[in-house]
Protein backbone atom coordinates (compact mmCIF):
# COMPACT_ATOMS: atom_id res chain seq x y z
CA UNK A 1 0.00 0.00 0.00
CA UNK A 2 0.91 3.62 -0.65
CA UNK A 3 1.07 6.06 1.35
CA UNK A 4 1.23 9.52 0.78
CA UNK A 5 2.47 12.55 2.99
CA UNK A 6 0.19 15.50 3.96
CA UNK A 7 -0.15 18.14 1.64
CA UNK A 8 2.23 21.04 2.81
CA UNK A 9 0.48 24.12 4.89
CA UNK A 10 3.41 26.65 4.03
CA UNK A 11 5.81 27.61 1.68
CA UNK A 12 8.83 26.33 4.54
CA UNK A 13 7.04 22.82 5.08
CA UNK A 14 7.04 22.59 1.15
CA UNK A 15 10.79 23.45 0.42
CA UNK A 16 11.82 21.11 3.42
CA UNK A 17 10.18 18.41 2.24
CA UNK A 18 11.57 19.39 -1.42
CA UNK A 19 14.66 18.99 -0.18
CA UNK A 20 14.51 15.93 2.01
CA UNK A 21 13.11 13.91 -1.35
CA UNK A 22 16.36 15.25 -3.59
CA UNK A 23 19.32 14.76 -0.42
CA UNK A 24 17.68 11.14 0.69
CA UNK A 25 17.20 10.10 -3.36
CA UNK A 26 14.32 8.93 -2.72
CA UNK A 27 13.11 9.64 -6.13
CA UNK A 28 9.81 7.58 -6.10
CA UNK A 29 8.77 10.64 -3.86
CA UNK A 30 9.47 13.73 -6.17
CA UNK A 31 5.78 13.32 -7.22
CA UNK A 32 5.21 14.56 -3.46
CA UNK A 33 6.90 18.03 -4.46
CA UNK A 34 6.54 18.39 -8.26
CA UNK A 35 3.16 18.70 -10.14
CA UNK A 36 3.03 15.94 -12.96
CA UNK A 37 3.41 19.07 -15.48
CA UNK A 38 6.49 20.45 -13.83
CA UNK A 39 8.37 22.62 -15.36
CA UNK A 40 12.20 23.01 -14.01
CA UNK A 41 14.60 25.39 -15.54
CA UNK A 42 18.45 25.06 -14.01
CA UNK A 43 21.45 26.60 -15.18
CA UNK A 44 23.03 24.50 -17.93
CA UNK A 45 20.42 22.20 -18.77
CA UNK A 46 17.29 22.97 -21.34
CA UNK A 47 14.25 23.18 -19.57
CA UNK A 48 13.44 19.85 -17.77
CA UNK A 49 9.33 19.43 -18.65
CA UNK A 50 7.20 16.96 -16.73
CA UNK A 51 7.78 14.93 -14.35
CA UNK A 52 8.78 12.17 -15.69
CA UNK A 53 11.68 14.38 -17.02
CA UNK A 54 12.56 16.01 -13.82
CA UNK A 55 12.97 12.51 -12.01
CA UNK A 56 15.41 10.97 -15.09
CA UNK A 57 17.13 14.18 -14.88
CA UNK A 58 18.01 13.62 -10.80
CA UNK A 59 18.26 9.29 -11.75
CA UNK A 60 20.83 9.45 -14.19
CA UNK A 61 21.86 13.27 -15.49
CA UNK A 62 22.54 14.94 -12.58
CA UNK A 63 25.96 15.50 -11.43
CA UNK A 64 25.63 14.76 -7.91
CA UNK A 65 25.91 11.66 -6.13
CA UNK A 66 25.67 13.00 -2.61
CA UNK A 67 25.04 15.81 -0.20
CA UNK A 68 22.85 18.25 1.70
CA UNK A 69 20.78 21.28 1.04
CA UNK A 70 20.87 24.09 3.94
CA UNK A 71 18.43 26.33 3.25
CA UNK A 72 18.98 29.58 5.05
CA UNK A 73 15.61 31.48 3.98
CA UNK A 74 12.30 30.72 2.72
CA UNK A 75 10.13 34.07 1.67
CA UNK A 76 6.90 34.15 0.16
CA UNK A 77 3.99 32.24 0.15
CA UNK A 78 2.41 28.39 -1.17
CA UNK A 79 1.27 29.99 -4.56
CA UNK A 80 4.38 31.79 -5.52
CA UNK A 81 7.75 30.90 -3.00
CA UNK A 82 11.88 31.34 -3.15
CA UNK A 83 14.48 30.20 -0.56
CA UNK A 84 17.95 30.09 -0.75
CA UNK A 85 21.23 28.53 0.79
CA UNK A 86 23.83 26.02 0.42
CA UNK A 87 24.58 23.00 -0.89
CA UNK A 88 27.16 20.38 -0.08
CA UNK A 89 28.22 17.27 -0.84
CA UNK A 90 30.14 15.43 -3.58
CA UNK A 91 29.85 15.19 -7.61
CA UNK A 92 29.99 11.48 -9.80
CA UNK A 93 34.48 12.01 -9.69
CA UNK A 94 34.10 12.66 -6.24
CA UNK A 95 35.13 16.19 -6.13
CA UNK A 96 33.70 18.13 -2.98
CA UNK A 97 30.97 20.58 -4.27
CA UNK A 98 29.89 23.93 -2.09
CA UNK A 99 27.92 25.89 -4.03
CA UNK A 100 25.33 28.62 -3.05
CA UNK A 101 21.97 28.59 -4.56
CA UNK A 102 18.72 30.57 -5.11
CA UNK A 103 15.40 28.91 -5.86
CA UNK A 104 11.75 30.25 -7.13
CA UNK A 105 8.41 28.27 -7.29
CA UNK A 106 5.40 28.63 -8.33
CA UNK A 107 2.72 26.53 -6.61
CA UNK A 108 -0.46 24.70 -7.61
CA UNK A 109 -2.68 22.60 -5.12
CA UNK A 110 0.33 21.54 -3.03
CA UNK A 111 3.02 20.72 -5.53
CA UNK A 112 5.58 22.56 -6.77
CA UNK A 113 4.60 23.47 -11.34
CA UNK A 114 7.45 25.33 -11.52
CA UNK A 115 11.16 25.71 -9.95
CA UNK A 116 14.37 27.76 -11.10
CA UNK A 117 17.49 27.17 -9.58
CA UNK A 118 19.74 30.27 -9.86
CA UNK A 119 24.22 29.22 -8.97
CA UNK A 120 26.07 32.01 -7.63
CA UNK A 121 28.97 32.12 -9.79
CA UNK A 122 30.95 34.23 -12.76
CA UNK A 123 28.82 34.21 -15.87
CA UNK A 124 28.95 37.09 -18.17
Amino acid sequence: MTTTSPAPVTAESLVARLFQVIDSRSWDRLGEVFAPDAVYERPGYPALEGLDRIRRFYEHERIITSGAHEVSQVTGGLAAAACWGRFQGADKDGKTLDEAFADTYLVRDGRIERRKTFFYRPAI
